[in-house]
């Protein structure tokens, strides 16, 4: 049960994070992972397990109470753990800010696009979102089709809520070292995800690196399963965007 559990803890489609969040019996995550993999990037899709629709509705309760959200965070695990790993660094950054945080582990960019449509931004008018995602898609689809769902999303944000501005993220180093199959499938993602700043509404930020030794690899001590953060990958995270949230949110020139 032991090596079942780190199996599915690094798998990169679903979230199993030790400190919070199961993503349910190994008979269900399976049959999710085979129902995804005919999905496009683009076509806005739910999920059928009961977690995820459980979260969804969590979410949609979440912004109902917080109509004065200035800020909110858009992804997957990785998000979603600001609430796990990374409570005590959102309470430092994000708190005072009343951001709003809207991961669910395991999500894929048509996922994210399903949420936005169904409820997660109904009633607010945030200053600026803060997106990244894209890692569980990087198994199954192209670099070019993980950017054009990372596109599909700011398209989507922009027309929702045409006053928030767009923070997004590259998706963030996985694996030990840049042989990794996966990192390099992100990375070349990355690559077209940055053409779509436009300095106005739509920004980009490359902070990838800051989880990285100088020879490229990826130290267990800043993510221990080599794609989730723990609170020193949290902490790096949030003083990396820092200067930029500040800017966007009006806070500093």
């Amino acid at each position: 049960m032991k090596n079942l559990s780190r199996r599915l803890f690094t798998c990169p489609f679903v979230l199993v994070l030790a400190l919070a969040f199961a993503a349910g019996p190994a008979a269900t995550v399976a049959k999710n992972l085979r129902d995804s993999r005919g999905e496009g990037t683009t076509t806005p899709v739910p999920r059928k397990d009961r977690g995820w629709v459980q979260r969804q509705e969590q979410l949609n309760a979440r912004v109902k109470k917080h109509a004065d959200a200035e800020l909110i965070f858009i992804g997957d695990s990785i998000t979603h753990a600001w609430e796990g790993g990374g409570k005590d660094v959102w309470q430092k950054y994000y708190a005072k800010r009343h951001a709003v945080n809207l991961g669910i582990g395991g999500d894929r960019t048509q996922h994210v696009l399903w949420r936005l449509e169904h409820g997660n931004l109904d009633g607010i008018h945030p200053k600026l979102a803060v997106v990244m995602i894209g890692t569980n898609n990087c198994a199954t689809n192209t670099p070019e089709e993980i950017a054009n769902g990372v596109r599909a999303i700011v398209t989507k944000l922009r027309t929702k809520v045409p006053e928030c501005k767009v923070l997004v993220l590259d998706i963030f180093p996985r694996g030990p070292n840049a042989k990794d199959r996966l990192r390099k499938v992100n990375e070349a993602a990355n690559e077209q995800i940055a053409k779509f700043a436009d300095g106005q509404h739509v920004f980009y930020l490359d902070i990838g690196p800051k989880f990285l030794g100088p020879d490229g690899t990826l130290s267990r001590d800043i993510m221990p399963d080599l794609l989730h953060p723990n609170a020193k990958g949290y902490e790096i995270w949030a003083s990396s965007i820092e200067p930029t949230v500040a800017r966007l949110l009006g806070e500093s020139s």
